[in-house]
């Protein structure tokens, strides 16, 4: 990570750009269609990690009450394992703090190591599986849950 690199909110001329790194990151990607409701859907909140002006990751959470529920985090693959994915998520979770989130939630890929790793780092924990979750290969998907004081 460079000196000229940041977080911020997600803005509409981001789609293209962070749907782009949706299809190099996810076998079953989002379409510019679910992006766009995401961008208007007044319970979801997005950022974006900016690199020297290019978008090299987002994620995203929808706001369910006092509950947050993460739809996606992707960092694109040129500038994984410097630091992105933890900006993101701190990013996330000092957000929810100061807007009365009171737990976070998400699925995961059983197979998804190193987004586990991610996620037990900041605390998150294993609270059960969704069997069958992903319908291209029929992985699980272990949930998790982070509990925000």
């Amino acid at each position: 990570m460079s000196d000229n690199s940041f977080i911020r909110f997600m803005e509409y001329n981001d789609l293209d750009t962070v749907l782009d790194l949706e299809y190099k990151c996810f076998e079953i990607p989002w379409t510019r269609n679910m992006f766009e409701d995401e961008f208007f859907n007044s319970n979801a909140v997005y950022f974006v990690a900016e690199e020297q002006g290019k978008v090299c990751g987002y994620i995203g959470m929808w706001k369910i009450i006092d509950e947050g529920h993460i739809t996606n985090l992707a960092v694109h693959p040129e500038f994984r394992g410097k630091g992105y994915g933890k900006r993101l998520m701190k990013s996330l979770i000092s957000y929810s703090k100061k807007n009365g989130i009171t737990a976070i939630t998400l699925e995961v890929r059983v197979s998804n190591l190193v987004a586990i790793s991610l996620y037990e780092g900041f605390g998150f924990t294993k609270a059960g599986l969704r069997k069958h979750y992903y319908a291209n290969n029929n992985e699980d998907a272990l949930i998790m849950w982070l509990y925000l004081k």
